[in-house]
């Protein structure tokens, strides 16, 4: 038994932590009782002497010991538990491997929860990950079962993955958007937030992904951000996220850009066509036929490169591009002129059922092949896109045809719905006079057509 001066007892949990003064006077709890009486606390490590039997009138005095710094947690080397307070542990193992434990007691049972080593969780990532959990704790929830429930919950790259699959039979076949539109994601987004839950992604998150390219690369930011929207706005509808879309909450946090003036295909003069058409066709191959052949009808690179011989029809002379490779989502009915035709005899044979098809059996060309052809005839500054707005500039310039017809033969949607609705011919015969005289004009002196009127 302990005399009647107070006995001091110094006891703590493991090294580091804050030690627990005990004065004794008389008998009344045993060590054993003392500290089943903080369940949290574990077992305790007697530092000093504690006498035999039972004590009264304890009193209990919170020595404060310092806090981890980062320093300390790289040189703590011997095995055991180190405390940084509020149930927050550095755990050294045998092995010399260091990894974080947050205690916190659930319900009446002490739960320990890893929250990873210190190559991956920094001492300042630790305490607010151990904040977050004893909010959890506090609020009466399971910390370790909501953190089970959250690995189930696919992250923001799986869900852009998934959304991406069930949007692309919606986009045009063979569009350069098709390609982008994840690529985009993998540089930009997924190196950020890709591995975070869905259901983590704020507005923050967001900010933090576009801020760095908002000005830098102004309209890759936009698309970034449309296409993060749609991945959020399918997570949303398949019930994998709730609320209102953090891009759509960051939105007004984002600054304007300047309303610069909207930029235009860079386009080769019209008057240059003549020269230019001459010049191509000097070069063989079939990429240098598949340029012909697009500027001819007037259409976009990605139509003609996954041009199928099942859509021409030559007894009839017209090519109907099918809906999923156009931008308005419909079918749409070229007249072929005789100088195109003249060039699909060229290319028939060469494969079953391309057109024209790329150097691996049975793939397209790739959607750089025509613009390499442009680029070796040395014209730095167009872009194959460009040939549109020069038929266009043409038309509008040197014919007094409508400028409706020279729209639809662009495919574009001329008029209002209602208009479209009532309108029950695709004006092909008149399409068809409108590509002859292009045609004429293309591989002419450009000097042999002054002015070219069409039926009003």
């Amino acid at each position: 038994m302990c005399p009647q001066a107070p006995c001091f007892t110094l006891f703590q949990i493991d090294a580091h932590l804050p030690c627990f003064k005990v004065n004794k006077h008389r008998p009344r709890f045993s060590l054993l009782q003392f500290v089943s009486s903080f369940p949290t606390l574990g077992v305790g490590v007697i530092v000093g002497t504690f006498p035999e039997g039972t004590f009264e009138g304890s009193r209990l005095e919170v020595l404060k010991m310092p806090k981890l710094t980062t320093k300390s947690v790289q040189a703590l080397k011997k095995l055991g538990r180190y405390g940084d307070g509020d149930g927050l542990y550095l755990e050294v193992s045998r092995t010399g491997s260091k990894s974080w434990i947050l205690r916190v007691t659930v319900h009446g049972r002490r739960r320990d929860i890893g929250l990873g080593g210190i190559s991956w969780v920094s001492l300042a990532e630790a305490r607010d990950k151990a904040r977050e959990l004893r909010k959890v704790a506090k609020e009466g929830r399971d910390p370790l079962a909501e953190r089970q429930a959250q690995k189930d919950i696919p992250t923001f790259e799986e869900i852009a993955r998934m959304a991406y699959e069930h949007l692309k039979p919606g986009w045009r076949k063979g569009g350069v958007h098709v390609k982008h539109w994840i690529s985009s994601l993998e540089l930009h987004v997924f190196p950020m937030i890709g591995d975070r839950p869905i259901n983590t992604i704020k507005s923050g998150d967001v900010l933090n992904v576009l801020q760095p390219i908002w000005f830098k690369i102004p309209e890759t930011a936009r698309r970034v951000r449309q296409r993060m929207r749609h991945v959020m706005q399918w997570a949303k509808g398949t019930n994998l996220y709730t609320g209102e879309n953090p891009v759509d909450a960051a939105k007004g946090s984002l600054p304007r850009h300047s309303n610069e003036t909207k930029k235009h295909f860079p386009a080769l003069p019209y008057a240059e066509m003549p020269a230019f058409m001459e010049s191509l066709a000097d070069r063989q191959g079939v990429a240098a036929l598949a340029l012909r052949f697009t500027i001819l009808t007037a259409a976009r690179s990605g139509e003609v490169r996954y041009a199928q011989w099942s859509e021409v029809d030559l007894e009839n002379a017209v090519w109907t591009v099918p809906g999923t490779r156009m931008k308005a989502k419909k079918d749409h009915r070229v007249p072929l002129t005789a100088e195109v035709l003249a060039v699909l005899e060229q290319v028939r044979g060469l494969d079953r059922d391309l057109v024209f098809p790329g150097r691996k059996r049975g793939k397209p060309m790739a959607d750089t092949t025509l613009l390499a052809i442009v680029r070796r005839m040395g014209q730095s500054y167009i872009v194959v896109h460009g040939f549109r707005s020069t038929f266009r500039d043409w038309a509008a310039e040197r014919t007094t045809f409508p400028r409706e017809i020279s729209e639809i033969c662009l495919s574009h949607e001329v008029g209002s719905a209602v208009e479209r609705a009532y309108r029950r011919s695709d004006l092909i015969d008149r399409r068809r006079d409108l590509m002859e005289l292009w045609a004429r004009f293309c591989v002419s002196t450009g000097a042999d057509v002054i002015e070219i009127g069409g039926r009003g």
